[in-house]
C-alpha cells in the first residue's frame, strides 16, 4: 500500500523529470546524487538537525509584512506550479498558502523535506546547482533566503532561470545586499565582536546557543561583510536569458509598499551603527539589508 501510495504521491514530479536514472524513488524523500561540498554539508548538517529547522520554521519568513509583500508580487498560488528551491522546512508555502496545482519543494536537506511535505510540498532532494528538472514547465519558481546558501550564486540563478514557462516568473528574496553590509575599518571590528561581545552582553535576546548559531553561520556562505548579492549579479545571469528584471531593496518590514519604492524603516540600530562606522548611509538604498529580485519571461 505505501509502495502504490509513493508512486501516486510522486508521479507528477517524475513527469518533469530530465534525467531519472539516477533518482531513488524508493527512499520517502526522492532522491537525486550530488556532490557533497563545505556549503552543502553545512546545511545538511543544520537543517536535518530537527529542533534548529522547528526554530527556523517558526521564526523566520512567517510575518504579515512578508505575506503581503510576496502576494503582492506573484499573486495567488492557486492552480499555478510553483517550484521552491531552497525550500527549507516550508516556511513560504506555510506563510503564502494557496492551492497550488503542484509544489515542488527542492533543498539538501532530508530532515527539512520531510517537516515540507507534512504541509504540502512534493520533496525532491536535489542540488540547486544541478536540477535534473525539464525546461520552462514552472509558473512561479522561488528562492527565498537560499541563494547565499549556495556556493556558485549565478550558476544556482541560471537553473532557476530554466524552470521558468514564458508568462511565468522566478522571485529572489532575503539575500544579504553586499552594499549594506560592506562593513570596514571600526564597522568591521565591532561585527567579527559581536557574537562574544555584543549580543552575549548587550542584546540578549539575540543571543543563541554557540552551537546553533555557529552552525547556522556555517550555512550562510555569502552573508558577510564584503559578500552577498548585488543588481549586476541579477542582471547578468538572468537579462541575456530574455527576462526582464525589477529590485526591491528592503529592510524586511515592508509588505506591499516595497513594489512602490519603499524599503521601510532604517535597519535596527546595531546594523546603524555599523553602517554608519562603515561610511554607509543608512538611509539610502544601497544600505537596505535585502535586494529583493523578481524576474518575469516574457510570453511568446
Amino acid at each position: 500500500i505505501m509502495i502504490r501510495f509513493q508512486d501516486n504521491y510522486y508521479s507528477q514530479l517524475k513527469r518533469f523529470i530530465l534525467r531519472n536514472e539516477s533518482i531513488d524513488f524508493d527512499r520517502e524523500i526522492p532522491t537525486c546524487s550530488f556532490k557533497l561540498t563545505p556549503a552543502i554539508i553545512a546545511n545538511q548538517f543544520y537543517f536535518n538537525c530537527s529542533q534548529w529547522a522547528k526554530t527556523y520554521f517558526d521564526s523566520c519568513h512567517r510575518d504579515s509584512f512578508f505575506r503581503e509583500r510576496w502576494l503582492a508580487i506573484t499573486g495567488s498560488w492557486d492552480n499555478k506550479i510553483v517550484v521552491d528551491i531552497g525550500c527549507g522546512p516550508g516556511n513560504l508555502y506555510a506563510t503564502l498558502k494557496g492551492n497550488p496545482k503542484l509544489l515542488i519543494g527542492i533543498d539538501v536537506s532530508e530532515g527539512s523535506l520531510i517537516m515540507a511535505k507534512k504541509i504540502g510540498y512534493i520533496p525532491f532532494l536535489a542540488d540547486a546547482h544541478n536540477l535534473p528538472l525539464a525546461s520552462e514547465f514552472a509558473d512561479i519558481v522561488t528562492l527565498n533566503a537560499a541563494l547565499h546558501h549556495c556556493q556558485d550564486m549565478s550558476s544556482v540563478l541560471a537553473e532557476a532561470a530554466r524552470l521558468v514557462r514564458h508568462g511565468g516568473m522566478l522571485v529572489i528574496d532575503h539575500d544579504p545586499q553586499l552594499s549594506a553590509w560592506n562593513y570596514q575599518g571600526l564597522g568591521l571590528w565591532l561585527y567579527k565582536i559581536r557574537l562574544t561581545v555584543i549580543y552575549r552582553w548587550f542584546l540578549k535576546s539575540l543571543d543563541i546557543p554557540e552551537a546553533e548559531r555557529l552552525t547556522a553561520l556555517a550555512t550562510e556562505i555569502h552573508h558577510k561583510p564584503g559578500d552577498g548579492v548585488t543588481k549586476e549579479l541579477f542582471s547578468q545571469a538572468l537579462e541575456p536569458r530574455g527576462f526582464e528584471v525589477k529590485f526591491y531593496p528592503h529592510n524586511n518590514a515592508i509588505g506591499a509598499d516595497a513594489l512602490q519604492g519603499n524599503q521601510g524603516n532604517p535597519p535596527h540600530w546595531r546594523y546603524r551603527v555599523g553602517q554608519l562606522l562603515s561610511g554607509i548611509n543608512p538611509y539610502s538604498e544601497s544600505s537596505a539589508l535585502s535586494l529583493m529580485c523578481v524576474a518575469t519571461r516574457p510570453r511568446k
